[in-house]
């Protein structure tokens, strides 16, 4: 694949679409492609995360520490979104379900990039405030109707 390919890819996935693609730019040609064999693990719950994935090909299966159902992700999904700013450690363990790729951005990389386009930094906090923002929402929902019951 080629940069601008790299580029158009992550344009198709929402959070990172919102930083504009000179930005993008520098997360493409900084990021680093692994490949994946059906049933290995990319990481387990619990561990330290130091960086998002992208799943550019395949499909994982994430499994929560919690004893939450399982759910499987395809292209296009960004798992660590938050790892990619700050120091968390995963909550799922994540598992190949077939050959998959994943493009890994880490969050030193990530930092670089906002600190050179920092109008980027602002569209990414804009977004993020309106998705805590709707997430209130839904919790003051939920507890309405949880009051009512």
């Amino acid at each position: 694949m080629s940069l601008e390919d790299d580029i158009a890819f992550f344009e198709q996935v929402p959070t990172l679409a919102a930083l504009g693609r000179q930005a993008l730019r520098v997360l493409a040609v900084g990021a680093e492609t692994r490949h994946l064999q059906s049933g290995a693990v990319l990481f387990y719950s619990g561990e330290p995360a130091d960086g998002g994935y992208v799943v550019f090909e395949g499909e994982l299966l994430l499994k929560p520490a919690t004893g939450s159902d399982e759910y499987t992700v395809g292209r296009g999904t960004l798992l660590g979104e938050l790892a990619l700013i700050a120091d968390t450690v995963s909550p799922v363990t994540a598992i190949a379900k077939e050959p998959t790729v994943v493009v890994r951005i880490s969050r030193s990389l990530f930092r670089k990039m906002l600190e050179g386009y920092p109008t980027a930094g602002g569209r990414l906090r804009d977004l993020m405030a309106k998705r805590l923002n709707g997430l209130t929402l839904d919790l003051k929902s939920v507890r309405e109707r949880m009051e009512k019951d």
